[in-house]
C-alpha cells in the first residue's frame, strides 16, 4: 500500500524521524502534565469541577486544555494565556511605532516581540490563575482542600499555574525548532483531540442506550462530521490565483531589452485569517453574560442566560455577526495589498492589464474584498454548526464541539500545516509525498 510505502520513506531520512520523535515524546510531557493535580486538591474530589465544565462556555476551555481545567492541573489554564499575549501585542503593533518598527527588523525584530510576548504571557498568567483558584473554592467542597492555610495553597498554586504555563509556552517553542510544525498549534491541537474519544463514546452511549436514534443516527452524524471536515479543509486551502508577468531583462548586439518571463500566481487565501476572527468573536462572547451578571434585574439575569449558552440562538446570532466583521478586520491588518504592490513593482512583476504600483494595490485590496465575504459568511457558518448540531440533531454537547468552530478548525489546520511540512522532507529526498501528486495541492477559488 502507498501509505505503508510512505510511512517507511519517512522513517528512511533520519532527520524527519528525529523531529518526529522529539515531537511525539514532548507532546506525550504535554499530556502528562495536564494529569498531575495541583498540591492540596483532593483528586476524588473533582467531580463538581468536572460537571461545571462540561457545557458552556468553560466547557470550551476545558476541551483547548485537554481536560487539565476539570482536572484541577499544573497546566490548568493550558498555552491559552500566550495565545491570548500574541494576539494582544499583534493588536497593539498596528498602533505603538515600537512594534511597528519591531515587526520590520526582520529576526532580530522578531526576537525581542517574542520576548514582549512572553513577559506579557508571565503577566497574563497571574491575573487568571487566582481567578482559576478562586474558582475551585467555589465550586468543590471544603474538603477537597488538604492544606490548611488557604494563604499558602493559593500563593503555591498561582506559582505552579504560572510555572505550568511556562512550561508549557517552552515544551511548544522546543517543538517548533526541534519538531514538525508549529509547536504551539500542535499543544491545542493534542489537547482537543484528547477529549474526542471520551465525547464521542458519552454521545454513543446516549444514543444507543436511549430512544434517541441507536445506530442509524450514529451513522448519520459521523457522515456528517466528515462533510463538514472536508468543508473545513477547502475553507483552509482555497485560494484566488492572481497572474502575475514578469519581465526578464537580456542583453546583447551591445543594448538591453525587455522579454517577458514565465507567469506566475499570487495566492490569495479565500480565509485568510485563519482561526483568529473566531478567537477574536469568542473573547468578546464573554462580555454580554458577564456586564449582565453585574446586575440583580429579571432583564439583566435573562440576558445573562441568553449569552451563557454557546448553543442557544442569540448568542450564535451575534457570534456569527462578530466572526464576520472580524474577518474584515483581521484581514485587512494582516493582508498588506499596498506592501505587496510596492514588491512586485520592485521585482519586475506585473498583473496583466493592471498598472504596476497603486492602481495594483487597489486591485488586489479589490479581490481581497471580494473574496473575503464568502470566506467570512463560510467561516461563520462553520462556527455555529455545533449549535445547529445540538439543536436538530440532538448531538451530546461535547461531541458537538467537533462539528464546527475553533477545535475543529485548528484541528484541519494544524494537520495540513504537519502534513506540508512531512511532505517537503520526502519530496526534498525524492519521495513521493503524502499528497496524492506528491505536491502541495490547493483548492482554487
Amino acid at each position: 500500500m502507498k501509505f505503508i510505502d510512505t510511512i517507511k520513506n519517512i522513517w528512511k531520512i533520519e532527520e524527519l524521524r528525529n523531529r518526529i520523535l522529539v515531537t511525539l515524546g514532548l507532546l506525550l510531557v504535554y499530556r502528562f502534565g495536564a494529569q498531575v493535580v495541583l498540591p492540596g486538591v483532593d483528586a476524588s474530589q473533582l467531580s463538581n469541577l468536572a460537571s461545571q465544565t462540561d457545557q458552556g462556555l468553560l466547557g470550551l476551555l476545558n476541551a483547548f486544555t485537554g481536560g487539565a481545567f476539570s482536572n484541577a492541573s499544573v497546566f490548568a489554564l493550558g498555552i491559552m494565556p500566550y495565545i491570548s499575549a500574541s494576539i494582544v501585542v499583534q493588536l497593539m503593533g498596528i498602533a505603538i511605532p515600537y512594534l511597528q518598527k519591531l515587526q520590520k527588523e526582520g529576526e532580530s525584530g522578531r526576537k525581542k516581540i517574542n520576548q514582549i510576548t512572553r513577559w506579557l504571557t508571565i503577566a497574563i498568567t497571574l491575573v487568571q490563575g487566582p481567578g482559576y483558584i478562586y474558582n475551585l473554592f467555589a465550586t468543590l467542597p471544603a474538603e477537597a482542600f488538604v492544606l490548611p492555610n488557604q494563604t499558602v495553597f493559593v500563593v503555591s498554586s498561582v506559582i505552579i499555574l504560572t510555572t505550568g504555563c511556562i512550561f508549557a509556552m517552552w515544551l511548544g517553542e522546543k517543538i517548533t525548532d526541534k519538531g514538525i510544525g508549529n509547536g504551539i498549534s500542535l499543544l491545542i491541537m493534542v489537547g482537543i483531540i484528547a477529549t474526542l474519544p471520551q465525547s464521542f463514546v458519552q454521545n454513543f452511549s446516549s444514543r444507543v442506550s436511549g430512544d434517541t436514534g441507536g445506530m442509524i443516527m450514529v451513522l448519520i452524524e459521523l457522515v456528517i462530521w466528515f462533510a463538514i471536515i472536508m468543508a473545513s479543509v477547502l475553507l483552509v486551502m482555497a485560494v484566488r490565483q492572481i497572474p502575475v508577468q514578469y519581465a526578464r531583462r537580456t542583453a546583447g548586439g551591445g543594448y538591453e531589452k525587455n522579454v517577458f518571463g514565465s507567469r506566475q500566481y499570487i495566492p490569495l487565501k479565500l480565509n485568510a485569517s485563519g482561526v483568529m476572527p473566531i478567537i477574536f468573536a469568542q473573547a468578546i462572547m464573554f462580555i454580554p453574560a458577564a456586564v449582565a451578571g453585574l446586575s440583580d434585574s429579571e432583564t439583566s439575569q435573562g440576558v445573562a442566560a441568553a449569552f451563557s449558552d454557546i448553543f442557544g440562538l442569540w448568542y450564535n446570532v451575534l457570534f456569527a455577526v462578530l466572526i464576520i466583521v472580524f474577518t474584515y478586520f483581521y484581514t485587512a491588518i494582516t493582508v498588506p495589498t499596498n506592501k505587496m504592490a510596492d514588491d512586485l513593482k520592485r521585482s519586475g512583476g506585473f498583473i496583466p492589464g493592471i498598472r504596476p504600483g497603486g492602481e495594483t494595490g487597489e486591485y488586489l485590496d479589490k479581490i481581497m474584498s471580494q473574496i473575503t465575504l464568502p470566506g467570512s459568511v463560510f467561516l461563520a457558518l462553520i462556527a455555529i454548526f455545533p449549535a445547529i448540531a445540538v439543536k436538530l440533531l440532538n448531538v451530546q454537547q461535547g461531541w458537538a464541539l467537533f462539528f464546527g468552530g475553533t477545535s475543529l478548525l485548528i484541528m484541519v489546520g494544524v494537520a495540513i500545516d504537519t502534513m506540508q511540512q512531512v511532505n517537503s522532507y520526502l519530496l526534498n529526498r525524492h519521495y513521493d509525498g503524502l499528497m496524492k501528486t506528491g505536491k502541495n495541492r490547493k483548492a482554487v477559488a
